[in-house]
């Protein structure tokens, strides 16, 4: 492992084998080690780069009056890549860390030479962090089924697990959230192992912070980076319909389905998501 120094902080990082760069980003309750089953295989054919994003394990703890800010994020991530590889590099992003690669190519483009996104949590194509009645009812008449499913997801998952947050129960916190995210049966059959890393990870300010980024419909259009979209068989329905309009937006995308997995699919199915992640990368190789 080795360590970078950057504005005002220290990420953790692993790099191994050689050729054109492949970067990793982990999602929320994640750190690098969520990567553990693709760099063996990625790591024969790419020189591999995953990190621990700021705040997340082992990495300094977030100060109590900082905000988990997308945008810090997503700057990090620029300077790592720009310090760390040469460019343009292929992004391979889960979640939270997907939508941070989608970011990087909206802002800046020269950086990416494709991207994987496996279920980037877009919501705010469609609505603000904190909706107001009339953008639901707006979205209710115009996706009633992607209405249904924020609503489904906010009422029932990310605002019970935000209360927990604020009331201070991590514990409570993270188990409402997980079980939102990936679907309660997948949710109770982490491993140990997965549930301490999942605890070491649990940020009260990623739920009570400033949120994610706001996207805009015509700035995701002008992303011609080769992308790949994954999705999860089992993944709750709301990352189904976020990857629906990634799908009609992005204009150089193609989409897949991981079998047998819910939204963590590279840890679901690492076999399924391995193949289709590097037969995605060899047809967009450097000439």
């Amino acid at each position: 492992m080795a360590t970078f120094e950057i504005r005002g902080t220290t990420l953790e990082y692993h790099e191994e084998g050689s050729g054109e760069p492949v970067v990793f980003v982990h999602g929320s309750a994640s750190d690098l080690r969520t990567w553990d089953l693709q760099i063996p295989e990625v790591a024969k054919h790419y020189h591999t780069l995953r990190y621990s994003r700021r705040y997340h394990w082992p990495n300094p703890p977030i100060d109590s009056a900082a905000d988990y800010s997308m945008d810090e994020h997503v700057a990090d991530l620029q300077d790592l890549v720009r310090s760390r590889c040469d460019t343009p590099v292929h992004l391979v992003g889960h979640s939270y860390g997907a939508f941070l690669c989608l970011l990087l190519a909206i802002r800046t483009p020269e950086l990416a030479r494709t991207l994987v996104l496996a279920e980037p949590p877009v919501i705010t194509l469609f609505v603000s962090n904190s909706p107001r009645p009339a953008e639901i009812v707006r979205l209710l008449l115009t996706r009633p089924r992607t209405a249904v499913a924020i609503i489904r997801f906010g009422a029932k998952g990310l605002g019970p697990a935000t209360a927990a947050a604020r009331r201070g129960d991590m514990e409570a916190a993270m188990r409402l959230f997980g079980a939102a995210v990936l679907g309660r049966t997948f949710y109770d059959r982490l491993p140990a192992e997965r549930l301490e890393q999942v605890r070491a990870n649990a940020i009260r300010a990623e739920f009570l912070g400033s949120g994610l980024a706001p996207l805009e419909t015509a700035a995701v259009r002008r992303v011609a980076t080769p992308t790949l979209l994954l999705e999860g068989q089992h993944s709750p329905s709301l990352f189904h319909r976020l990857t629906d309009r990634l799908a009609e937006l992005l204009p150089s995308s193609e989409r897949h389905r991981i079998a047998e997995a819910s939204h963590g699919m590279h840890e679901d199915n690492a076999a399924a998501f391995n193949r289709r992640v590097l037969s995605f990368l060899a047809q967009h190789a450097a000439a």
